[in-house]
């Protein structure tokens, strides 16, 4: 059975709270047992130490250490913590000090020794020899050792009793730290997840076509920051989305009209309804011309979108391109009454590296617009301007005029406005699309907005070589 994310990282958490327990628990263990040793020691360093003016006293009253050999009985009467005195039998009148009565519950009295100034042994443990030594001293000089074998381990049964209970206690503390642990493991999991696995649902979703799901963010980290990049990728594709229907709908009609139109009137011919006559050859000519266009505008904009629409720049009059285009203009706008004021002196220069094909292209779609959509006796205004090694053209034309939640979608594909600049104008609404594309090749900009003259301003930058020159 596979695990889940959730059950991993709750092992993983719960693991490492475990291993790290354990590991403290041992240590802890280990360091009681040699501090427990180490205070076991200490305390009985300190009593031997008690009993070295005890032996001294008898060793200056004896002259030497023979009255103790072989002679247990009174080795155990000075060291025993009694506080009792115990008088040698064969010296009558003899006084020891009594020493402070303390209990023998480590058992010490079996692992003390005494050794003569030439650390033989004199009576005690037979170990003592290798053991810690104090010196005994009389009238100045070392008459003997006092020796010490230190606790190894614990043994007596109280200290193994205390020992047993620390143990208990450790390992007690040890599962509850193990349960605490598996606790904060489990909401951790859970908490930390809980953003993941809305994201991995909202992307399963979106896998399957539901570009309008979107994730609640309900923090500030790096979770949260991935939540609002999936809202953002959700928005983008829904919105993607909208745009290939509408491209579909948009090239469709556009595609149908003209052919419609081209069968009605070739069936109106078939039929003998309308005679073959120049009249009906140019009006199928003109359906032709329609389709040819809008198959150009696509296969133009494609190329262009992947950036293999073919330049070839270089130094070229801007203005001349713009006088060439205005020139050739008049006519069709002269036609629907429509005025074109080019406010620009003939002696007026401004080079920049471009395509003068391409550039000519960006001037044909801003005034077939302009054409499309101005009102019959309105007019075109064209002004020029240069800042910091940038040429700026603006195109402002009369009413009718463009919302102003519509300027930002205006050089979107087959985006029309709906209401005066309407489909019954003519148009694929390529044009601009294509000049945008074509203004950012020559890196430049183009925006739109509402001109104060009622109309459309449509503004493009294009980066110069020099200075117009007057």
């Amino acid at each position: 059975m596979k695990l889940g994310i959730t059950a991993k990282l709750f092992l993983a958490i719960l693991g490492s709270c475990a291993v790290v327990a354990i590991a403290m628990a041992t240590a802890m263990r280990y360091s009681f047992n040699q501090g427990f040793l180490g205070y076991l020691n200490e305390q009985e360093s300190q009593r031997v130490e008690s009993l070295r003016p005890t032996l001294a006293k008898a060793y200056h009253d004896h002259g030497n250490w023979d009255f103790l050999r072989d002679n247990p009985r009174l080795w155990f009467s000075l060291i025993h913590p009694t506080g009792m005195p115990s008088p040698d039998e064969n010296t009558p009148g003899s006084t020891i000090p009594p020493v402070l009565p303390e209990a023998d519950l480590t058992g010490l009295n079996l692992r003390v020794g005494l050794l003569d100034e030439q650390r033989k042994l004199v009576i005690g443990n037979p170990t003592a020899e290798a053991a810690s030594l104090q010196s005994i001293e009389s009238n100045g000089k070392i008459v003997g050792w006092i020796a010490l074998v230190p606790f190894q381990q614990v043994s007596t049964g109280a200290a193994l009793r205390f020992q047993e209970q620390q143990l208990k206690a450790s390992w007690f503390i040890g599962g509850i730290a193990i349960v605490l642990a598996a606790l904060v493991a489990f909401l951790l999991a859970r908490m930390f997840l809980a953003p993941v696995k809305r994201i991995a649902v909202s992307t399963h979703r979106l896998a399957t076509g539901d570009y309008a799901t979107r994730v609640v963010i309900s923090s500030n980290d790096e979770l949260g920051r991935l939540a609002e990049d999936f809202n953002h990728l959700a928005l983008t594709l829904e919105k993607n989305e909208q745009l290939r229907r509408a491209f579909m709908a948009d090239i469709s009609h556009e595609l149908r009209t003209p052919l419609a139109v081209l069968k009605g009137e070739l069936e109106a011919i078939e039929d003998g309804i309308r005679p073959m006559s120049v009249t009906a050859v140019q009006s199928l000519q003109a359906e032709v011309n329609t389709l040819g266009k809008l198959v150009d505008d696509l296969y133009e904009l494609s190329l262009s979108d992947v950036g293999a629409l073919t330049y070839r720049k270089t130094q070229i009059d801007v203005f001349e391109v713009l006088r060439a285009t205005t020139s050739a203009f008049q006519e069709p706008f002269a036609k629907r009454s429509i005025s074109i004021d080019l406010q620009l002196h003939r002696q007026d220069r401004a080079f920049c590296h471009a395509d003068p094909d391409r550039l000519r292209q960006l001037f044909n779609n801003i005034f077939e617009n302009a054409l499309r959509y101005t009102d019959a006796g309105g007019k075109l205004v064209i002004s020029t301007a240069e800042h910091q090694r940038f040429l700026r053209l603006d195109f402002q034309d009369t009413k009718p005029c463009v919302p102003e939640k519509m300027l930002s979608h205006l050089f979107e594909r087959f985006y029309r406005v709906e209401s005066s600049r309407s489909r019954a104008n003519g148009g694929a609404g390529l044009g601009l699309a294509i000049s945008r594309n074509i203004v950012e090749a020559h890196q430049g900009s183009i925006t739109a907005q509402q001109s104060p003259l009622g109309g459309l301003w449509i503004s493009i930058s294009l980066p110069t070589l020099m200075k117009s020159t007057p």
